[in-house]
């Protein structure tokens, strides 16, 4: 299934996209995409609908992210060979991982702010997975047995803030509408091998990242694995898990976000994203 939130910001409402790319309504048969939505019992009932007895929704609609209520976002960083490389860092030998505010999460085609003080505004795009199931102290080959489905994620990047305003990561990536999320959340039965997506980002129209989710360094298991030995992954929440190469800051010279760029992006299998940046 592909399932997706739609409606003014705050007042979405939860839907599914039919096999031919038709809006469906789910408001008789869920309140909203919540992580109680995407537990495993809640995930196979929806299976079973009909769906072309769903109301059909027609007309040009904003998508909102496809979770709401989670209670974390957390990110993973450096999670590519090439694109550690181009920023200077060390290939990690363990998975690197922060957390991004719950208030940064924003709708697929939302505009994203340029905060203020901003100088150097940046891109990733980046696969996510929504958690389904607690998960805390799980093993690798466990791990994705917790995750409900996966969804695109630009996260969104103020490098100043970030490494140069001496604090931890989390400063530079928690602005409000710096965690773009969608348009979808596309469950897992729909994913031959998550490990071989095909990802991109434009600015501009410009190709800047080009890559594959078969380049991680630690997969999209290990990372879930690794972060519930830290901290539990409750239902609904979201774990991002990296970027390729492409990013404005590992550019020569390095090139920045400004108010009026669009970022344009997508991954195989899970859609596409459009990003307009305005000033905060």
């Amino acid at each position: 299934m592909k399932l997706v939130r739609y409606g003014t910001i705050g007042q979405e409402k939860p839907g599914l996209i039919d096999k031919s790319g038709q809006l469906r309504d789910l408001s008789d048969h869920v309140k909203d995409l919540t992580g109680e939505a995407y537990a495993p019992a809640s995930l196979a009932k929806l299976a079973r609908l009909d769906t072309s007895k769903l109301p059909a929704v027609d007309g040009k609609l904003r998508i909102g992210a496809p979770v709401t209520g989670m209670s974390k976002f957390v990110a993973i960083g450096l999670n590519y060979v090439d694109h550690a490389k181009e920023t200077g860092a060390q290939i990690p030998t363990e998975p690197i991982f922060f957390l991004k505010s719950n208030t940064s999460l924003s709708g697929p085609n939302d505009a994203v702010e340029k905060p203020r003080g901003s100088t150097k505004l940046d891109w990733e795009v980046e696969i996510a997975a929504i958690i389904g199931t607690r998960a805390k102290y799980v093993s690798e080959a466990d791990a994705l047995n917790h995750v409900a489905g996966y969804s695109i994620c630009n996260d969104v990047s103020e490098r100043n803030f970030q490494l140069e305003r001496g604090g931890t990561w989390t400063k530079g990536k928690s602005h409000d509408t710096f965690g773009p999320l969608g348009p979808w959340l596309v469950t897992k039965d729909e994913i031959a091998d998550v490990q071989k997506l095909s990802m991109w980002l434009d600015v501009n129209g410009k190709r800047c990242q080009t890559g594959s989710t078969s380049t991680m360094i630690f997969t999209i298991a290990q990372c879930v694995s690794y972060v519930s030995q830290f901290l539990t992954l409750l239902p609904g929440d979201i774990v991002t898990t990296g970027t390729p190469p492409g990013v404005g800051a590992g550019m020569k010279p390095p090139k920045f976000l400004n108010a009026g760029d669009v970022v344009t992006l997508g991954i195989e299998g899970l859609g596409e994203q459009r990003q307009e940046i305005i000033a905060a």
